[in-house]
Formats: C-alpha cells, structure tokens, sequence
C-alpha cells in the first residue's frame, strides 16, 4: 500500500484558524474529506498533485517513512477533562511542545500518566511526567531495542528538546543500553535533571468515552467527535473552525483513536454547536463498542474485520467498556497499545487451486493494561469465525479480574512487614539522596552512603551544600 502524505501537528494541537487553512489546502487538491493517524497527524488518504504543493506554504508534506519524519503526540487531547497530573495544565502541555523547533527523526510521546486516552509507551522517547512540578521519566526504546527502558535520570521541562535532539545525534554509535545514552547525552549538553528517587507509577483506569458533548466544570463543555470511516468532511470543518473562532475557542486536539476533540465551548453556546450538528447530521453517540479500535490507516481489510466483529458483539449485547482493540499483522512494526491484539499471520504458499483462509492470533496485555508492556499468547492460528466468540471470552476474563488486581494488592499490603530505611533530605528544596539509588546526575554510584560523599557534595536539583539535608526515615513495607 502506497504511503500517503501527513501533516505533522505538533503534540495533535492546532488552532481553528490552522485546520481552516489545511482543509482549503487539501480541497485546492482535490480532496474531499482528511483523515487522522495513531500518532495525532492529519493524512491526505488519496493522491494528490504534488505540483501544486508550493502554493501552500505554510504546509510541510512529508511521508514519515521517506522523508524520516515524526509526529510528536502528546495528552495535551485530555487535560481538563480527564484525571490529571495537577502540575500539567493545557498551558504548561503548550509551553513544553512550543520548544521542539526541529522536525523529529524519533517519535516523541509527552504524556500525563494519570489520563487514559493517549497511550504511554508508544513513542521511541516517553516525556512521562512525575509528581515534581516541571520534571519529566523518560522512557526509551530506541530503533533496533526490544524493551523500553528507563532513563536514569528526571528531565526538566525546558531540556527536553535538547536531550531528544541529542539522543537523535547520537544514533550513530548504535547505543545498546539506556546506561550508554546517558552517558553520551551527559557530555553532549547541560541539563538540570534530578535524581529518581521512586519508580514511575502508573494507575489504571479504564478506556474512558470521548465523543459528545460533556460538561466541563460549571459553564463550559467539551465536544468529542469520531466518524468510523476517519473521512472528515472539509465543508463541516471548515464551518466548525469559523464557529470555534466565533465562540473564542483557541485550541482544537487530535486523539490516537483517529478522533478529535474541541474543549472550551461556552455554556451559553451548547445549543447553537448542537443545532450546527444536527445541521450536518452529525452522529455524536456511536456505541462503545466501535470507538476503542485502533486500525491501520486506509485498510479496508483490516476495518472490515472490525466492522464484522463489532456487529457480532452487538447482536450478543456484550460491554468491551474499558477495553480497547488493536488489528495488526505479522509485519506491522507498529508499536501495540490496546489491551486486545488480534494479529493476521502470514499465509502459507498455496498449493493448485485450493484455498487457504486467513487465520489469526489473539494476544491481551497483562491485567489488561496495555501500560504493562507485557502482552500474553491466548489463541493462535484460528480462523475469522473463531474471533468473535474468543473475543467475548477475553472480554468476560477482563470483567472477572477487573479489580482483583488493586485487592490482591491491598492485602498484600496488609500482609506485608514494614521496615525503616534512612534517607537524606535537602531542608530547602526537599530532594532527597537516597544511598540505593546514588545520585547518577553526579557520577555517584548506587550504594554509596551519604557520610561518604565528598563535602563539597550539593544539591541535584537546587545546588544546597550538603549541610542542608537532613536525616529522615522512611518506613517501608515488604
């Protein structure tokens, strides 16, 4: 399948007026209608006249796997709407992303970990932030790595591009270790990082709803909108972008759900977006059970499947709430981030004229989580007609276990011995040095104690002398 031209959109935000422009750029093309991708791009689905592309230029064409591009994705798409890291607002998302000047090699993911629309993991380098105000995990997984690991260091806010473009400069030397990378980052640039004192956590909620019109505090709402073709007509968008900029609205994001989402609608103006849907006839409540699918872009086969599937869980009235599905391929090296997987294998050569049907695996993430990483081999080499049934299997399994993970761990908790560890803290900024894991931002290696460290030791995060910290006990449950 021939890949067709995107749009990079920084981090999946652009404003009215830019999507106004691109819809009359795409109709001066010949299009009728733009599609959405799984990293927050906009896609041209059919060719178009690149002869024509120097009248436009505001607009960068590109083909990712040509030109060596990436889109930047970004949960900017869920604050203020979703649960939310306090710290990140729509604002500081917005700050963060206005850094990245140059056009990325790598995927990058800016993400809150507390939200559950955008995944977190999907990028080759994961800004995930933490509960200090303006640092950031970093989570690799760099071409030719197997597993995503963990970046031995906090990034501040305002560092991040410099490290990711430091990262991309350094893909020469072929780093096998994340260990590596930091250090060759280290002697490329002046960061302000600071030291992980706890691993990331990540909380588990379920895929939420996103299409409607949903009430955003007490006098404004949100508007989720999901066509299943990913055919966004431009006459509709193009009114849409003139109403937003009617009613104010500054901001208009991109899910990975190949969605889109306009916050800030003021109360007074519900019922005027409401009758400008109803104008165009728009459907703003499909079922759940079609909106957590994540297909490949311009797959007729692959959407075909989906819609026989979901036909079958809604003659069975099933509930997939909270569930999301993936429909890959043996030689897709997409990344899977949907608690199902159902994976097309390779056809064997055929033999005369006999016919050799399609067959497929079924895969689930640990606990159903596509944030674990982990996915499980539940079925393989079956057949189309087997899907169906196997997936309402998966889905009653999901529902059973829903929940009995956080109370196995809560009686763990209960079970579980305390111990006391001795950390030190820093009186003015509160970091805390703590011997099991070292200071890397330092060159300190882990188990070091804190006696030990020469005098002239200070602060990773606000340069206090070592006199400023202070011994504190932690206790700890194992």
């Amino acid at each position: 399948m021939e890949e067709r031209y995107r749009l990079m959109i920084n981090g999946g935000v652009l404003s009215p007026g830019e999507l106004k422009y691109i819809c009359e750029a795409a109709e001066a093309l010949g299009l009728d209608a733009i599609s959405f991708g799984s990293r927050q791009d906009i896609i041209f689905p059919e060719k178009i006249d690149e002869s024509k592309f120097s009248q436009f230029e505001k607009i960068q064409f590109v083909k990712p796997k040509r030109d060596g591009v990436e889109n930047i994705a970004s949960s900017y798409v869920s604050a203020e709407i979703l649960s939310s890291t306090s710290w990140l607002t729509s604002d500081r998302y917005l700050y963060v992303l206005e850094q990245f000047k140059h056009n990325p090699k790598l995927r990058i993911n800016v993400i809150d970990p507390k939200q559950r629309l955008v995944p977190l993991f999907t990028g080759n380098v994961n800004f995930i932030a933490s509960n200090h105000e303006d640092y950031w995990y970093l989570y690799l997984r760099l071409p030719g790595w197997k597993d995503t690991e963990m970046y031995p260091a906090l990034i501040y806010s305002w560092d991040m591009d410099k490290i990711e473009l430091a990262i991309e400069n350094i893909l020469i030397e072929e780093p096998e270790t994340v260990e590596t990378v930091f250090e060759l980052v280290s002697d490329a640039v002046d960061t302000n990082n600071r030291t992980v004192d706890k691993p990331l956590e990540v909380p588990f909620y379920p895929f939420p709803y996103y299409e409607g019109m949903n009430r955003i505090g007490t006098d404004r709402y949100w508007l989720g909108l999901y066509w299943r073709n990913n055919r966004y007509d431009l006459k509709f968008l193009k009114a849409m972008c003139d109403l937003c900029s009617d009613n104010k609205i500054g901001k208009i994001s991109i899910t990975p759900w190949k969605s889109f989402i306009v916050k800030g609608i003021p109360q007074k103006s519900k019922l005027q977006w409401e009758k400008f849907l109803g104008k165009f006839g728009i459907n703003v409540r499909h079922s759940m059970l079609e909106m957590n699918w994540h297909l490949p872009v311009n797959d007729k086969e692959a959407l075909n499947l989906k819609k026989y599937l979901v036909t079958n869980f809604d003659q069975n009235d099933i509930s997939t709430y909270g569930l999301t599905f993936g429909i890959t391929s043996y030689d897709s090296d997409t990344y899977n981030f949907t608690s199902i997987v159902i994976e097309k294998n390779r056809q064997p050569e055929s033999v005369g004229d006999f016919k050799i049907r399609d067959t497929y695996n079924l895969l689930y993430a640990k606990n159903f989580d596509p944030n674990t990483r982990k996915y499980i081999m539940h079925v393989q080499d079956v057949d189309k007609v087997e899907l169906p049934g196997l997936l309402m299997e998966l889905s009653q399994l999901y529902f059973e276990q829903l929940g009995t993970e956080r109370e196995e761990e809560e009686t763990q908790a209960f079970t579980k011995e305390t111990s006391e560890e001795e950390v030190y803290q820093c009186s003015e900024c509160l970091t805390i040095y703590n011997a099991n894991y070292g200071d890397i931002t330092q060159d300190i290696s882990p188990n070091t104690p804190f006696e030990s460290l020469d005098s002239t030791y200070e602060c990773s995060l606000c340069e206090a002398p070592k006199s400023s910290f202070e011994k504190k006990i932690l206790v700890k449950t194992r």
